[in-house]
């Protein structure tokens, strides 16, 4: 065998091909697997895709560019576990498109932000975040409560979501303005409601969240979106493993999502 391994050494071309060979053999190997969701990605029992209003709230992250200063991924490390709570779940993603892991932290991490704070928090926080967080160098987003949400055509984008991968449904689609007008606003609109709570579960979120009943606005649809980040996992079925690292000293329980 090393006799013949020295005959290949003395011709480099050869020698070149069968590396190539080599490295395209083993790239397939390890590239192809992950092509198949099921394989890098447990499911886990909770997790949903969003609803209209909540996928309205994500597209205007997005557009303010949120994830330039929050992050919303939690590794497994003492000390983050610590600050934000459970680690993050790769089936906590699995319907952004795109996801919002960000890659820098100038404000906390998002991750497990719903339900952390109540909506007049957040309305309050993004009026105005150094009302509530004095340091805070984030900028107003006031102007979301006077935007009305664009949900006409949220439907259109359920259906792109849906072609990529999204379980989206066709009743869920046909209902999208009418299940985003009734989450954000349940004064008079019980039917819609249970329509809603039907479609995409009992654990909805429903109600006025800025605080003015007489327009959904973008405000309304982003502090949905905010409410239900880290709140779909059912974590007694996540498979659970020991962080890693030590926990800093200084690690608050609580941080303040401001800064």
């Amino acid at each position: 065998m090393l006799h013949h391994h020295a005959k290949l050494e003395r011709k480099s071309i050869v020698m070149l091909l069968f590396i190539i060979v080599t490295v395209l053999v083993g790239g397939i190997v390890e590239i192809i697997p992950l092509f198949r969701s099921e394989t890098v990605i447990e499911p886990v029992e909770g997790v949903r895709p969003y609803t209209p209003l909540e996928l309205a709230g994500y597209n205007i992250y997005i557009r303010e560019g949120c994830y330039n200063c929050h992050s919303q991924q939690i590794r497994p490390l003492r000390d983050e576990v610590a600050r934000y709570g459970h680690y993050s779940l790769a089936a906590e993603s699995m319907y952004d498109h795109p996801f919002q892991w960000g890659s820098k932290r100038t404000g906390p991490d998002l991750a497990r932000v719903g339900g952390r704070y109540s909506d007049d928090w957040h309305v309050a926080h993004l009026k105005n975040p150094r009302s509530v967080v004095p340091e805070s160098i984030m900028p107003t987003y006031s102007f979301l409560a006077n935007n009305q949400a664009e949900l006409n055509e949220i439907g259109e984008h359920m259906k792109v979501l849906k072609m990529v991968g999204v379980p989206y449904t066709d009743e869920q689609i046909a209902n999208a303005y009418v299940d985003g007008m009734a989450q954000a606003h349940t004064e008079d609109t019980d039917e819609n409601v249970a329509g809603l709570l039907e479609r995409y579960g009992d654990k909805i979120n429903a109600r006025v969240f800025d605080g003015n009943p007489e327009m959904v606005t973008e405000m309304d649809a982003l502090v949905a979106y905010l409410q239900v980040l880290g709140t779909m996992v059912d974590f007694s079925s996540a498979q659970s493993i020991e962080p890693a690292g030590d926990v800093a000293a200084d690690a608050p329980a609580e941080d303040k999502a401001g800064e």
